[in-house]
């Protein structure tokens, strides 16, 4: 079962504030009246009195999660070596705008996603073709196009923008007819105890530096995998997804690149989905027989 945790705090904030309004507006009064008459101190119902202490608790940390910084868990190696599965990030929740708690509707605009920006989203779904029609669906063979589409957060990185050309092949990645730079650096070290570390030693993954491009001509540089004898992602561009990035889409990828279920598999990602932007690791967990905690994950700037 998904459980959308901002939702969750939205309407423990609405019920507690609701009940504690409504008391002191109509009831309060007239309980204070015949506590002070009996010469004793006035008691709130125990649901009142919980209300009251737990509301401005429930405000402040659903306003800090949707409009300051909200804790993500990284769950899968998509974005390995960049993230770690285990990683607990901070994810920027104003680095695009403002949006309602739970809705996710921008009411403020502050700007938008640059190339190479580690985004978090909400899973926007599998492209199905249906009757020449492409529908969104959770069910990634696609066998049953009607499967509702999990509320899940992922994580990947910004490649393409709106308007940019984007074609992918393999390796070789090009942004508006430019093949993107990626020096080696060698093999991928790692923990065997670990699945998905021992999955990229069996697999002979290589690390990657690349450099990406941003619109104002900076190199976002940062380490990327690859092990072409695991997998073979789809190119780009495919029938379901266009060269093209359509406007108000982002197409992303993760940095494992031949082990993520991206933009390849699925198409773009819309802007309305955005969550906000990663910046921070706050914790890494390694499990037991596996260190524990990696320390010197921590405090890390994610870019």
């Amino acid at each position: 079962m998904d459980f959308d945790f901002s939702a969750i705090l939205l309407g423990l904030t609405v019920v507690f504030g609701v009940i504690w309004g409504l008391d002191r507006l109509f009831l309060y009064k007239q309980r204070k009246a015949r506590a002070d008459a009996a010469g004793k101190e006035v008691q709130d119902p125990v649901p009142v009195d919980w209300a009251r202490s737990l509301f401005p608790v429930v405000l402040v940390v659903l306003l800090l999660r949707s409009f300051v910084a909200e804790p993500f868990r990284i769950p899968s190696g998509s974005m390995m070596p960049t993230l770690d599965v285990g990683d607990f990030i901070l994810v920027n929740k104003f680095a695009y705008g403002l949006r309602m708690p739970a809705f996710n509707n921008k009411f403020v605009s502050i700007g938008e996603p640059k190339r190479g920006d580690v985004v978090v989203f909400r899973f926007p779904g599998y492209l199905c073709n249906v009757n020449g029609k492409l529908v969104r669906s959770g069910d990634q063979s696609c066998e049953h196009p009607e499967a509702p589409v999990p509320n899940a957060n992922w994580i990947k990185r910004v490649i393409g923008l709106p308007g940019d050309r984007i074609e992918v092949h393999g390796d070789q990645l090009m942004i508006n007819g430019q093949t993107v730079a990626a020096d080696l650096v060698g093999p991928y070290v790692g923990d065997p105890k670990r699945d998905e570390s021992r999955l990229m030693l069996e697999m002979g993954a290589t690390l990657w530096t690349e450099h990406l491009q941003t619109q104002d001509g900076k190199s976002v540089d940062h380490l990327i995998a690859r092990m072409p004898n695991f997998n073979h992602p789809p190119s780009i561009p495919s029938p379901a997804v266009p060269a093209i990035v359509p406007q108000g889409c982002y197409l992303v990828m993760g940095d494992n690149r031949y082990n993520s279920t991206d933009s390849r598999w699925w198409g773009c990602m819309p802007e309305e989905n955005l969550a906000g932007k990663a910046f921070l690791i706050w914790l890494s967990w390694k499990g037991v027989g596996s260190g524990w905690v990696d320390f010197s994950r921590i405090g890390r700037v994610i870019h």
